[in-house]
């Protein structure tokens, strides 16, 4: 067989195992998947209404119309559920597994560290997540004025996971830094300062922040450059531009990884 096919199944074959065993772990506290799923309904909400509060007042917001403005926190919902549903728990874990010593043992299996350290274990109630988000997508698509090009979802079949890519590789070179420091709360919990810029389009910024969201930290591609893909507002070298984004993030969060681990101890030690 083929190495790289050899090596696609073995990984393949790992996700459907993780996923299967976080399913049954996840299922044997039903009120908990409730719970998860009604506060993010209230959080989706929250969110949205106060979109639909400002545009009561006004047309356009740099641009954007309320129509826009919904298909915008869509796609944001969209790669939000995904997040949660594959990587949240374990990056937010992050440093409590390294310091239970947690990380010695997935060092010992013949499976890259980080994948493990990543994906290990899912939130499966968040799939309940991707269903309703993708659903107000939908929704959101076929409100625009003029209708919907559907030839431009492939744009967001490449373009949203490219946004998820670029979220996690960021997030998780803020996990790896519990690597260098013993406590690394504090770090992370920049990143969800940074994450905040990331929940409203680019455009609503001054030029300089604009450039610094597509640049040095590029969270404007996790949701406003993929909108502004689906609705027809950027040429497709920006979807090029995703995908060339998305390797590099992931390509230096690995760098950084292999950088942390230079500073790792046994926990046993």
């Amino acid at each position: 067989m083929n190495p790289s096919k050899s090596t696609l199944r073995k990984y393949s074959g790992l996700l459907v195992a993780f996923f299967r065993a976080s399913a049954m772990a996840d299922l044997e506290y039903r009120l908990n998947i409730v719970m998860k799923v009604f506060t993010d309904i209230i959080w989706y909400v929250a969110q949205l209404s106060v979109f639909e509060v400002l545009f009561k007042h006004t047309n356009s917001i740099s641009g954007w119309t309320l129509e826009s403005m919904r298909v915008f926190m869509s796609v944001l919902f969209l790669v939000d559920a995904f997040w949660m549903l594959i990587f949240q728990e374990n990056l937010d874990r992050f440093s409590d597994k390294v310091r239970r010593g947690d990380l010695d043992m997935v060092l010992a299996k013949p499976v890259n560290a980080q994948f493990m350290m990543s994906v290990q274990k899912m939130s499966t109630p968040y799939l309940v997540n991707v269903v309703l988000t993708f659903a107000w997508m939908i929704y959101s698509l076929t409100e625009l004025p003029g209708g919907f090009e559907a030839a431009r979802l492939l744009t967001l079949l490449i373009s949203v996971p490219c946004g998820l890519a670029i979220a996690y590789g960021l997030r998780f070179v803020f996990s790896a830094t519990a690597l260098i420091f013993a406590r690394a709360e504090n770090i992370v919990y920049v990143w969800y300062q940074l994450y905040r810029l990331a929940m409203r389009p680019d455009t609503v910024y001054p030029p300089w922040l604009r450039y610094l969201v597509l640049t040095l930290l590029p969270v404007g591609f996790i949701a406003s450059v993929p909108t502004q893909l689906i609705l027809g507002l950027q040429t497709l070298s920006f979807l090029a531009l995703a995908i060339l984004v998305a390797a590099i993030v992931l390509w230096l969060s690995t760098l950084y990884w292999r950088f942390a681990m230079r500073f790792y101890s046994s926990a046993s030690s």
